[in-house]
């Protein structure tokens, strides 16, 4: 609320007396200091050698030698929902995050739509004085509203960041990223062959972010939130980088997990007794649910000594891939912190850095070269992947790593992301430091704490007593707990109860215990009632080795009480476990109305999946009106996707292409029997859908696909069309270019059309053949 005016109105200005303070813009107090927020993603407890793990993070160490480490921070196990509890200290449930941005369902625990009565602490402290900048990942903002015509108060700049660089989704291509700056779309500065890179990318911009305001008011704090592409699939870095690790991991997962352990002990992160936790702890795959449920493929591990030598190859290789991903990025952020210290500022900066949940296991038991082959309910047999083992990491792919290698990047504990009741899902690094305030700490803490609890500890420090109103919102109370105490006092107490629901999965901690329940994430079980839950002492038992819920019954009821009281306060209900496949073409708002017919302009800024349009199971054809000024005419005319899955009309060699590229694998190309002619033309790829394929290891709708130049046929195929999305997090389409990861066959294929003009391009799906209404499709256009 603005102040009063206190100075004195004459008739004169002569003999009035101003009051600048109604007006001039809030200032922080004086010698207060950055906040530098740090989210790595996908990163397990185990990973880096700052936490007894393989991977060198030389940056984090720097972090971490100058203040603190956390032994038992906790997460909610999923991407959005634990930065969502990052950024607004309320529990992702309260903050309807009880999944991913994409897979919103029209419930208050799960509609990804965050209240503006839960006030992110950008908001808050931008009204306190500071700059407030955020780089990198975002994934807070419901699918169908990251166009740029849909609705942005849920973009960074609608929450109280000045300035946003990076992309909306979940996940990005490093090497083709789809870039927001600020409330616009943007191409990246350079290509892969130009070095390109999105790690430096954000370290660059973050720098310019800091040091643009920094020359004209050095003294204004800054709050930022780089939020790191790393360690999330597609696991993208130079070959380099990734051959540093050569031979690292070939001794296989199972025997990597005990050397992790032992370090952990050595550095106080482990009680000297802690158990490794067992593979496939439940006997997966064999293992049922309560009703005979097949327990899912997705979620186990093969045993090393069962795997083929070409497959520890391959294996081996992804972990030495994604080992070189995270060490580059920890080498990037170090340059930010360098500037940091170089300009004086790092003394006076607050520094917190925390992973957003366990390591991710949905490259499943094989891994796979394509991560996008999950979400369209599809594994990845190893030789497919083999045949790409030299790609792995580079622009062509779009890989992730296999379940043995997040089972052992989350050494000690069972089990990966997406788990909410098993310490591998959600158990992760937290590294605290203030150099001018917290003297380095020796001692680890062990309190329990978890994410929800930064946004408090952030106000507690900067003695920041939150708004009741921000922007006319009332807003609701902090539901997390400060640990700044815990900062320089290693006996005071952690918080007492977290509750946990994702994906199915449930579980309540409570002063030193955990309840959780047999229930795969996204296992499309149901029957919760019928719920096998388990009972654990963290306490004496942090791998979670010993279930006493036998010996327990009194104590398991309780919790299991304390679980569904929790989930009345937090929105904890209803329970979702629908598969990837069945949540991706779940029924939501689509972000632009329905239609039959979508047309699409040259250059238009690239639209999000999740608001174009849906061609999965159905006929399409699309029509580009082009006009040809030269037989030399060459590049894009449409493109949707990316090198994960999609389909693109293109030109090249003088001649009319299309190409489905069927998740990442099946490059299905049809090509023009003629040169394209020069005027005015109606180039059209027309799709006949004639029933589900009938090949189990290509799923999707199978039928022909036909070219025509004009109303002539010049070529056709039989294709199988992708069962899912492309790649809902980005790869948008676009017309007359494909500045995403590209879609055509030929990488270096031209990615913006020249030598011609495109009107527009019409997507069809009404199922109506193309060669049936010539006159009304050539009336789309205006060519005649």
């Amino acid at each position: 609320m603005a102040k009063p005016f206190a100075g004195k109105i004459a008739l004169d200005i002569r003999d009035s007396e101003p009051d600048w303070a109604p007006y001039v813009a809030p200032k922080a107090p004086e010698h207060a200091p950055n906040v530098l927020l740090i989210a790595w993603d996908d990163v397990g407890y185990g990973t880096m050698d700052v936490f007894g793990g393989p991977v060198e993070t030389p940056t984090m160490r720097r972090i971490a030698d100058a203040g603190v480490r956390y032994s038992n921070f906790h997460t909610t196990a999923l991407c959005s929902p634990t930065r969502a509890s990052l950024l607004t200290g309320r529990n992702a449930t309260s903050n309807g995050m009880a999944t991913i941005a994409e897979f919103s369902s029209g419930f208050p625990g799960i509609s990804t739509r965050i209240p503006f009565e839960n006030g992110f602490v950008s908001e808050v402290l931008a009204e306190r004085g500071y700059n407030t900048y955020c780089v990198g990942k975002w994934h807070l903002t419901p699918g169908e509203e990251t166009s740029m015509a849909a609705f942005k108060g849920r973009w960074p700049l609608g929450r109280g960041f000045e300035r946003f660089y990076g992309f909306l989704g979940g996940e990005s291509s490093c090497w083709y990223p789809d870039l927001v700056h600020d409330n616009h779309q943007t191409d990246p500065p350079a290509t892969p062959e130009e070095g390109y890179h999105i790690a430096k990318d954000l370290s660059d911009r973050a720098i310019q972010f800091i040091g643009d305001a920094k020359v004209v008011e050095p003294d204004k704090p800054f709050f930022m939130y780089l939020s790191l592409d790393a360690a999330h699939a597609p696991h993208h870095v130079f070959r380099e980088w990734a051959d540093r690790y050569q031979g690292r991991f070939d001794q296989g997962y199972e025997a990597i997990r005990s050397e992790i352990l032992e370090r952990q002990k050595e550095l106080g992160m482990m009680p000297a007794d802690t158990e490794l936790s067992g593979i496939n702890p439940h006997g997966e795959p064999a293992a049922t649910g309560p009703d005979g449920q097949p327990w899912p493929m997705l979620d186990t591990v093969r045993p090393w000594d069962s795997l083929s030598p070409d497959e520890r190859r391959l294996f081996a290789r992804m972990a030495e891939v994604f080992a070189g991903y995270v060490s580059y990025t920890d080498d990037q952020v170090g340059r930010v912190i360098s500037f940091l210290e170089e300009s004086g500022q790092l003394d006076n900066t607050l520094v917190i850095v925390v992973s957003d949940n366990g390591a991710s296991g949905e490259g499943g038991p094989n891994g796979t070269f394509n991560e996008w082959r999950f979400f369209n309910g599809l594994d990845t047999p190893t030789e497919l992947s083999l045949e790409h083992i030299d790609d792995l990491g580079g622009p062509s792919s779009y890989n992730h790593y296999n379940t043995g290698w997040a089972w052992a990047f989350d050494t000690p504990f069972p089990y990966w992301k997406r788990w909410a009741g098993y310490e591998g899902g959600v158990a992760d690094m937290c590294v605290v430091s203030w150099p001018a305030r917290i003297p380095a700490q020796p001692d680890v803490r062990h309190q329990y704490i978890h994410a929800v609890d930064v946004v408090p500890t952030i106000y507690d420090l900067l003695d920041v007593e939150p708004p009741a109103v921000i922007k006319g919102h009332p807003q609701s109370p902090i539901e997390g707990e400060s640990f700044a105490s815990s900062l320089t006092d290693a006996g005071v107490p952690g918080k007492a109860t977290q509750f946990y629901a994702m994906l199915g999965q449930r579980s309540i901690y409570h002063d030193g215990w955990l309840a959780c329940t047999v229930h795969p994430p996204l296992s499309g079980w149901g029957r919760f009632e019928n719920d096998v839950w388990e009972l654990y002492d963290l306490v004496h038992d942090r791998a979670q080795a010993h279930d006493l819920a036998e010996q327990e019954p009194a104590r398991l009821e309780t919790m299991k009480s304390l679980w569904f009281y929790n989930a009345g306060i937090y929105h904890g209900l209803p329970l979702d476990d629908r598969t990837a496949l069945e949540q991706t073409l779940a029924e939501r708002p689509h972000g632009t109305p329905p239609r039959d017919r979508y047309v699409y302009y040259p250059d238009c800024a690239s639209v999000p999946e999740q608001s174009g349009v849906l061609i999965g199971g159905r006929s399409y054809t699309l029509a580009a009106g082009v006009e040809v000024d030269s037989t030399d005419a060459e590049g894009v005319l449409y493109a949707h996707g990316g090198v994960a899955g999609g389909h693109s009309l293109y030109v090249k060699d003088r001649r009319l292409h299309y190409v489905f590229n069927w998740v990442g694998t099946h490059l299905q190309t049809v090509q023009a029997d003629r040169d394209i002619p020069v005027g005015k033309h109606l180039f059209t790829a027309d799709f006949t859908a004639k029933g589900r394929s009938d090949d189990p290891a290509m799923p999707g709708a199978a039928g022909t696909v036909t070219l025509f130049i004009d109303d002539e046929p010049v070529g056709s195929r039989d294709i199988v069309t992708q069962p899912g999305l492309f790649c809902a997090v980005g790869d948008g389409i676009c017309v007359g270019r494909d500045d995403a990861s590209p879609v055509t066959p030929d990488y270096t294929a031209p990615f913006r059309f020249t030598g011609g003009r495109i009107e527009k391009v019409v997507v069809d799906v009404s199922g109506d053949r193309f060669i049936d209404h010539e006159a009304q499709v050539r009336g789309w256009f205006l060519l005649d």
